[in-house]
């Protein structure tokens, strides 16, 4: 073996190393009872507490605040769901595009296979399991599909990606796995497993869309403004809220109260927008997806 074989196998030893450790200490711990924890510190209100945990997250994360409204956050909490100010994201006007409903890395994304997608290469899981028992995902079958990740020090809100009408929410409670790509590569129906929301929306041009807002560890909180609502732990089971509230594109949704994954669902007819593809950052309101004409 020459010695450049020898530099990447040790370089591959450490990279697995790196990630071993990373899984144990991200998903091998009472994933809950922390989250549970965690909600519960975010929302205290204590601005000399807020300061140091911002200070001590900075030094893992590339927290940028420069974009706040403001920044004298009153809670983690405030600081994790903070408002950006006016003219931070400008949402691509054109009607053909589906623009990103929130600043993301893009994750697994492509076409809907016989009810089958991915949420990382050689780990498939079924639509009808992630929209769970009460939700019909076949019209999104010969669709695109796209995973957005939301890392913990990008902003949090979430804003319809076309203008349309949200017509229904399921709610499934769940676990909190991590959902970095290091899980992503080990635990099998991630998504499925998690916490989640199945927000069913149809644009003003009569598509079906389907936004699924996943949580994980340290977040499982989803406000959504229309309900008026804050989805947590709490809510056990199949949770079905039907509503009718019209949204023009980029008006708020909601938020995650730390940072997750939203997975959108399109039927045929739409394709990657260019420059679209896994590891590619996004921030919301730039394109995600095109009609085809």
């Amino acid at each position: 073996m020459n010695d450049k074989a020898v530099t990447r196998a040790c370089w591959l030893q450490r990279l697995g190393a790196q990630e071993d450790l990373n899984f144990l200490l991200t998903n091998r711990i009472p994933r809950i009872a922390l989250t549970r924890l965690m909600g519960r510190f975010s929302r205290i209100e204590s601005r000399w507490l807020t300061r140091l945990a911002i200070a001590v997250w900075r030094r893992f994360t590339p927290l940028d605040l420069s974009e706040a409204l403001h920044t004298d956050f009153r809670s983690l909490k405030d600081c994790f769901t903070r408002e950006l100010k006016p003219g931070s994201r400008v949402f691509d006007p054109r009607s053909e595009i589906f623009t990103s409903p929130s600043d993301a890395i893009v994750g697994a994304c492509g076409t809907v296979s016989r009810g089958q997608v991915y949420q990382a290469k050689g780990f498939p899981y079924s639509t009808a399991e992630l929209f769970g028992p009460t939700q019909d995902a076949s019209v999104f079958e010969g669709g695109r599909y796209a995973t957005l990740r939301l890392t913990s020090a990008m902003y949090h809100r979430f804003h319809a990606p076309q203008a349309g009408t949200v017509q229904h929410v399921t709610y499934l409670s769940g676990d909190t796995w991590n959902v970095n790509p290091v899980a992503l590569k080990r635990v099998e129906r991630l998504f499925c497993r998690n916490e989640r929301a199945v927000i069913r929306m149809q644009l003003d041009s009569g598509e079906p869309i389907a936004l699924v807002p996943v949580a994980a560890v340290l977040v499982a909180s989803i406000r959504l403004h229309f309900l008026d609502v804050l989805l947590h732990l709490g809510r056990r089971g199949a949770n079905e809220m039907p509503c009718q509230a019209h949204l023009g594109k980029g008006d708020e949704m909601g938020w995650f109260e730390h940072g997750s994954t939203i997975i959108v669902f399109v039927p045929p007819g739409f394709e990657l927008a260019e420059g679209v593809d896994t590891g590619v950052q996004l921030r919301a309101g730039q394109a995600l997806l095109r009609r085809m004409s």
